[in-house]
């Protein structure tokens, strides 16, 4: 395992989070300050994203110098502008002959009913996530951009539960490392590939065990051909998405990045059902930095993996708030009664 099993085991890059605890939300920016080359592959129905299209082939700017991930909804965008100015006082940025203009991509997920919807990540908390950027391995869980992330939402937010964020790594041979940041919001259920259990999603409350609601998993997939499921999903409507970054120290062009950006996506299938619904939005940036040689072929089935690892870390580093509990609190909670 790399040293920190985080999305900093690659050289270059470096994490600052900051957060509104009261009103429960946050962002989160990757910086890679020296450029890395940058991909992206956005599935689902309702995205909330900043300069993605530059990222695709067959477009002039190779390289960005931070990704920033935000609570807020499409008001958190206005994070990426504080990351901006941060660079621009450090002169980093794509030479334009007059000016040095950062290139910040950026996506958002759907916060704003789980604390105060009037405050959200602005320039400000961008700016201040860069100053607090480092190569310390990052916080999970209700910090940054997870700080008001949910799941499991096919019956609304009284019976979600809380996430976050999370970020793991893999080596895979030749000193070449992947690793991804996950923030996880998503409309369904997470899933632990290893058990075929859920671990946290919607709950339906079916007893009482003295003065506690013991709480039982109601599976959004299985729900959602009932017509139970059918009539309550509008509920979870433009709530929900899962956002991330995945990056190795391997050297892969636009194209390529491109390329393991869509093989990520397996990870989020692998955990998350369903996934990619039109209620989500989710995205997974790639970057490459490093000059390490490595097959894309194996690196897209490792993003995967490492995609896989940030979103189980993200649910099981959460803790509860208000009345969302968290897949650690249930556990505790039911393993006492």
């Amino acid at each position: 395992m790399p040293a920190t099993n985080s999305i900093v085991d690659i050289k270059g890059i470096q994490v600052g989070q900051a957060q509104d605890d009261t009103a429960l939300t946050g962002c989160t920016v990757i910086l890679c300050e020296t450029g890395a080359v940058a991909g992206i592959d956005q599935r689902g129905g309702a995205p909330g994203t900043r300069e993605t299209d530059l990222l695709q082939p067959m477009h002039l700017v190779e390289k960005v110098h931070a990704i920033v991930l935000s609570g807020g909804s499409a008001y958190g965008l206005d994070a990426a502008s504080g990351v901006m100015r941060y660079l621009e006082e450090k002169k980093v940025g794509f030479n334009t002959g007059v000016a040095r203009v950062p290139i910040v991509p950026a996506a958002v997920i759907f916060d704003l009913s789980v604390g105060d919807p009037r405050i959200r990540p602005d320039a400000a908390m961008g700016y201040a996530a860069c100053q607090q950027a480092s190569n310390i391995r990052p916080k999970e869980g209700n910090f940054g951009a997870g700080t008001g992330a949910t799941v499991g939402k096919i019956f609304g937010m009284k019976q979600a539960m809380k996430s976050g964020i999370g970020t793991a790594s893999v080596e895979i041979g030749g000193g070449v490392i992947v690793a991804a940041m996950i923030v996880v919001n998503a409309f369904g259920d997470v899933w632990d590939p290893d058990t075929r259990c859920i671990i946290s999603g919607a709950r339906t409350f079916f007893r009482k065990h003295e003065e506690h609601e013991l709480n039982n998993f109601a599976d959004t997939l299985q729900t959602m051909k009932s017509f139970i499921g059918r009539t309550t999903i509008s509920f979870a409507s433009h709530q929900n998405t899962v956002i991330g970054v995945v990056a190795t120290n391997a050297y892969l062009t636009k194209e390529e990045v491109n390329k393991v950006a869509q093989m990520s996506h397996n990870g989020i299938a692998a955990t998350i059902r369903p996934a990619h619904t039109m209620f989500d939005g989710d995205t997974i940036f790639v970057l490459s930095l490093g000059k390490r040689i490595g097959d894309v072929s194996i690196i897209g089935s490792f993003a995967a993996v490492a995609v896989e690892k940030a979103i189980l870390s993200a649910v099981r580093t959460a803790q509860g708030i208000n009345n969302l509990p968290s897949a650690s609190s249930i556990l505790n909670m039911n393993t006492q009664l």
